[in-house]
Parts: structure tokens; C-alpha cells; sequence
């Protein structure tokens, strides 16, 4: 029997480890009328699903496995590190350039991650599968190759996602990954920012910039 550990228990949800999967649980609240509760987890469980099957076709994100189960989503198990506990100690330039490409693919499709952190970003080291030097080289695609040619840059958690054409919701997400890295990484958040920008090749990028400038103005004078 394979065992299922806890690894995050929150208000929404209860996420758990379970061999090769995690599993996703959506929790009932009791203070709900049990029939719209259940609508309600319905809802919200489908949409991050579809967001996960759309995103995973656009970039590095877990897709989930089919499941007749209205609360639950089943992926893949990611082993590696967030970013949130370890991007100082990584390659940040390349990541931070990754972070920039793959927002940018999101945002092109009209994908609003919602909670841009790199406590929801996690960086899956390469693992060699022979010990051919040969066929090792080429397990690993150019495609593949983020960071030292070893590895992956995987988002993960798309539970505040949702689907928007808007530039303002676009512009939210990337000012909500500038306060994610001025919060966790002080230090070297500048430069992130900066080539995260540079390599945030949306369509409309203009547009975008321009409103995260009003974005961050309305932040500044907030009391």
C-alpha cells in the first residue's frame, strides 16, 4: 500500500504526497449548505484542472490525470526544490529568464496564474536514467535545457488562476511576482526583475508595462 503524506494542509484544500502523484483534495466547509457547497468545489476543482491542462501545454507544469473524483486533481509529483528556498543558490539570471518567457506564454494565451510566487515555482534537478554517457546526452532536449543544461523550471498551483483577455490582470500577475521576489529575495530581486522583463515577450507587451506602471502608482499611494 502506498502511503500518502501531508505536505500542506490550508483552508481550501489539503495536499497530499502519495508515491509518484500529488493529490489535491478540496475541502467541504460546514458552515455551506452541503448541495451548493459541492457545486462550489465542482466549480472551482474543474477550472484549476483545465488551467493545469492548458498551462502544461504551453510550459513546464504538472498535468493532471483523469479522475472521475469532483474534488480532487491528481498530477505528477515534481522532485526538486521551490524556488522560494533556493533561487539564491541556483543559476537566477537563467531562471529569472525562463520565469519571463513562460509568464509570457501564459499571459499569450490568456492564462492568469493569480499567485505568481516562487513558493509556486520549483526547480526540478535533471536525474540520469543510464549510465551511458551516450544515451544520457540525449535525454536532455534543448528545450529542456533551462539552467546548467540540468534541469527544469516547473509552476505549479494554479488554484487562483483563471482565463482573461485584460491587460490589467496580466499586468497584476507580473507585479505580483516583483513583490514575491523583493519580499524572499531581497538581494538579488533587481536583477531578477530586470531580466524578467527583458525576456517578457507577450504580444502585447507595451500595453502590459504600461499598465503595471498604473498598477504599482495605485500601490505607492495606498494608505
Amino acid at each position: 500500500m502506498i502511503k500518502s503524506n501531508i505536505i500542506q494542509q490550508g483552508a481550501e484544500a489539503i495536499i497530499l504526497h502519495e508515491g509518484k502523484l500529488i493529490i489535491k483534495n478540496r475541502v467541504s466547509k460546514g458552515y455551506r449548505y452541503p448541495e451548493l457547497d459541492k457545486k462550489i468545489i465542482k466549480i472551482r476543482t474543474k477550472k484549476e484542472k483545465n488551467l493545469l491542462e492548458k498551462a502544461s501545454k504551453l510550459i513546464n507544469a504538472p498535468k493532471p490525470e483523469e479522475t472521475s473524483e469532483i474534488n480532487i486533481i491528481k498530477m505528477p509529483f515534481i522532485k526538486g526544490k521551490k524556488l522560494s528556498e533556493s533561487l539564491e543558490k541556483l543559476n537566477y539570471k537563467k531562471i529569472s529568464k525562463n520565469i519571463g518567457e513562460s509568464i509570457a506564454k501564459l499571459h499569450d494565451n490568456d492564462i492568469i496564474h493569480g499567485d505568481l510566487t516562487t513558493s509556486n515555482m520549483i526547480w526540478a534537478k535533471y536525474v540520469k536514467k543510464s549510465s551511458n554517457k551516450k544515451k544520457d546526452a540525449k535525454q536532455i532536449s534543448p528545450n529542456d535545457c533551462n539552467i546548467n543544461n540540468k534541469g527544469k523550471l516547473y509552476f505549479i498551483d494554479f488554484g487562483l488562476g483563471f482565463i482573461s483577455k485584460r491587460i490589467e490582470d496580466k499586468a497584476v500577475d507580473i507585479h505580483l511576482i516583483k513583490q514575491a521576489l523583493e519580499a524572499k529575495h531581497f538581494s538579488i530581486h533587481k536583477e531578477c526583475e530586470k531580466i524578467i522583463l527583458e525576456n517578457y515577450n507577450s504580444k502585447d507587451k507595451t500595453k502590459i508595462l504600461e499598465q503595471l506602471k498604473k498598477v504599482e502608482g495605485r500601490g505607492r499611494y495606498k494608505h
